[in-house]
This record gives structure tokens, C-alpha cells and sequence, in this order.
């Protein structure tokens, strides 16, 4: 059932991707890019196992709009960071990498942390090993893990635990 659900979720996902690329729509367009998406998702090598993660009822959506706004504004808040960073005459960073500790268990729930870590300007995921990420961070605010997670992980993880496990 499970990768029943994550080929279904693939399917419409490249469906959504195709009808975007291909606008304006129209009927023709909308049939074949529906036929390319459910042979390319049910193709038995697809790794649409990730997906199967996913959870869809109605508390994990209503959570995964608002991890768009709030990733949105943790992209936003590191961006005028860093812009202030690079444009300070006194230039005042101090780089390093900190440990900082997941709670989430599930494969699609650490690789959307790590990614939404590595998107947001002044930090990147390096490293990942079992609950311990590791990031590189433009201004070392907090050395032991507890502190560091709570600036870095916690925003986003609290989301991702819901959405994904």
C-alpha cells in the first residue's frame, strides 16, 4: 500500500511538473503529460519509496503549507543576514561546523531538513550520521549541540515530524 501511495504521489508530482512546463494548456497536452507521468512513475525503477514517507491527511497538509511561509521566512531572514555579513566593512564571521541533533526517523524527513539547511544562506548540511547532522555555519552562534539545534533545526523540524515522521 505504501508504494501504492508514494507511485500515485510521483505520478501527480510529474503531472503538476509537466503541466507547468507546457503552459498554456490544453487538453492534448494535459492527456499526454497524465500518460508520461503514470509510465514513468509505475516503471518498476522508479524510487518512488522515498515518497511513501509522505503523510497526507488533513493535519500533515495544513502543515506543510505552513512550512512553505515557514521556510520562506527563515530564507529571507538568512538572506539579509548574509547580504549584512558580506557588505559590513569588519566583515563579521566566525565559520565553523557545529553538531546539531534530528528527532525525525524517516529518510524523506532527514533529506528535507538537510536540504531546507543547505537552502537557507550561512549554513550547509555536511554530513549526516544517524541522528547527528552536521553543518557548516557562516557565524558559530552556539558550539554545544543542544543550542545549536535549537537556532538551526528546531523552526523546521517541528513541521517535518508532522509531514513526514
Amino acid at each position: 500500500m505504501r508504494t501504492l501511495k508514494a507511485k500515485i504521489l510521483a505520478m501527480l508530482a510529474l503531472w503538476v511538473v509537466w503541466m507547468l512546463l507546457t503552459a498554456p494548456w490544453s487538453g492534448q497536452e494535459a492527456i499526454a503529460g497524465a500518460i508520461i507521468a503514470i509510465l514513468v512513475a509505475f516503471l518498476p525503477l522508479f524510487p518512488a519509496s522515498l515518497l511513501g514517507d509522505l503523510k497526507l491527511g488533513p493535519k500533515a497538509l495544513v502543515y506543510m503549507v505552513a512550512y512553505f511561509f515557514v521556510f520562506i521566512k527563515a530564507l529571507v531572514l538568512s538572506n539579509l543576514d548574509v547580504a549584512f555579513r558580506v557588505l559590513h566593512p569588519k566583515l563579521p564571521i566566525d565559520p565553523g561546523i557545529v553538531k546539531v541533533r534530528t528527532r525525525l526517523k524517516t529518510p524523506l524527513g532527514r533529506l528535507l531538513l538537510a536540504n531546507s539547511i543547505t537552502l537557507t544562506p550561512g549554513t550547509i548540511t555536511v554530513e549526516m550520521r544517524g541522528e547527528d547532522v552536521f553543518v557548516h555555519w557562516i557565524k558559530v552562534a552556539a558550539t554545544d549541540p543542544e543550542s545549536a539545534t535549537e537556532a538551526i533545526v528546531t523552526g523546521f523540524e517541528k513541521y517535518l515530524e508532522v509531514i513526514c515522521g
